[in-house]
């Protein structure tokens, strides 16, 4: 197969770690902003209506323009350039959600107002993630780091977020209101937008053969032409189809069910952070020590052990344990997840040919959430007719019964195999 891609700067660019920490630095300011408004919309929604079905109905609103963005966004970054693609997008969602607390501040904000606000929002933030996950290989060759320390770092500087910002948003709810918070989640999309713009180059990766089948097209090609990638990569594949519903459930979750949890047993915006912020603090510590022995851990082991204990979490939910208790459970929840994320962007880097970067990105984004935003609409409704507990119970065996197929799966054992050097081809065939 023809080499479709050349990376100049592995080569002639002289070595820079100042572009990498910037796109991380944005990337972490982003997030923070990002989990401060998951925390303030649905206690925001909870607090004015008292509906769990109208916090599903916002959570469905936030999620399914993801899947659609996710799909037509990879083809239109490959096109568009990464890096442009990262910036318009963070400026266009400073512009939705700083409208949310000026709306509201005027006695405006109507229902379906935050539905669109939300929706829009959701619709453009995803093509810029998308887009600064593509552009991190050049960087990281710029910094002399590998792939899998590169996904590593990405996923801890993401999590780290949650470290910050879950607490910080439960203080400020109680402080300034759920409202007011968002006008802070506005001002970390201009940031992040303004460090791309000043710090991050322009990319000099270029084609340096196309095949005809890799030649731009239609953007229903380009959709196609990364799901097809992905669909005829075995592992890919199977990964994609667990991701689906294990996503489906821990988006309903954080999304629908801790607020709700979190308010009728605990009553306090801030016990929900410090949740958040303990699981978070568990991802980065976990990714982290992935990163550091990665060439040398068992992937495959990381994953599986990692997906067990994140079913435990719905148990132990389910008996309402005293608040310590769930605190110690969130931490080595996070820890144990910790290196799922960047296990499986090295598998992306490793396999997908860099002309298809931000197609397969894409691609893998939506395809993981096809299901989700239906799933946060049902925990809604149901939360309003069946005990929460009752539904913890039968989501964390759900849960359980999906991880068990991941151990007779032989397939997984691919993951061992995969090496910080990405591959000039494509993964393997069906």
């Amino acid at each position: 197969m023809v080499n479709v891609m050349e990376i100049s700067t592995t080569s002639t660019a002289p070595t820079s770690r100042i572009p990498v920490i910037a796109l991380f630095t944005a990337n972490a300011i982003s997030a923070i902003g990002n989990r401060m408004t998951q925390l303030a919309i649905p206690w925001f929604v909870l607090e004015t209506t008292g509906s769990a079905a109208k916090t599903g109905l916002v959570a469905f609103f936030v999620i399914l323009p993801t899947i659609f963005a996710a799909f037509v966004g990879g083809p239109l970054i490959d096109k568009l350039g990464f890096r442009p693609s990262s910036i318009v997008s963070d400026l266009i969602c400073t512009v939705t959600i700083g409208a949310v607390p000026l709306l509201h501040s005027f006695g405006l904000l109507e229902f379906w107002v935050l539905l669109a606000l939300v929706f829009t929002s959701s619709l453009v933030e995803v093509p810029g993630a998308t887009a600064r996950i593509a552009i991190l290989p050049e960087l990281a060759a710029r910094a002399n780091l590998s792939n899998e320390k590169a996904g590593s770092f990405e996923q801890a500087t993401g999590q780290g977020a949650a470290l910050v910002g879950a607490p910080l948003a439960g203080l400020l709810i109680a402080w300034l209101g759920a409202s007011q918070v968002l006008w802070l989640d506005a001002a970390t999309f201009a940031i992040s937008a303004g460090l791309v713009l000043l710090f991050v180059p322009r990319t000099k990766t270029q084609p340096a053969e196309k095949t005809e089948e890799e030649k731009p097209g239609h953007w229903l090609e380009g959709v196609l032409d990364g799901f097809k990638f992905i669909w005829n990569d075995r592992l890919f594949r199977y990964i994609m189809i667990v991701a689906l519903f294990i996503n489906m459930l821990e988006s309903a979750k954080y999304s629908v069910i801790m607020p709700y949890y979190t308010q009728t047993f605990f009553g306090q915006a801030l016990d929900l952070g410090l949740l958040v912020a303990v699981s978070g603090g568990g991802s980065v510590a976990g990714a982290l020590i992935f990163g550091a022995f990665s060439e040398r851990l068992p992937k495959r082991i990381f994953i599986l052990l990692g997906l067990v204990i994140m079913g435990l979490q719905y148990l132990a939910l389910a008996a309402v344990p005293p608040f310590w208790v769930l605190l110690v459970v969130f931490g080595l929840t996070g820890l144990a997840e910790g290196p799922i994320n960047p296990i499986m962007i090295a598998v992306a880097f490793n396999r997908a040919p860099p002309s298809k970067m931000g197609r397969v990105f894409g691609t893998i984004t939506a395809g993981t959430q096809l299901i989700t935003p239906f799933g946060v609409l049902a925990a809604g409704f149901i939360l309003e007719q069946l005990d929460l507990r009752l539904l913890l119970l039968v989501m964390g065996i759900i849960f359980m019964v999906i991880t068990s197929t991941m151990f007779l799966n032989r397939y997984l054992r691919e993951l061992d195999a995969i090496k910080g050097a990405p591959q000039a081809s494509p993964g393997a065939e069906n």
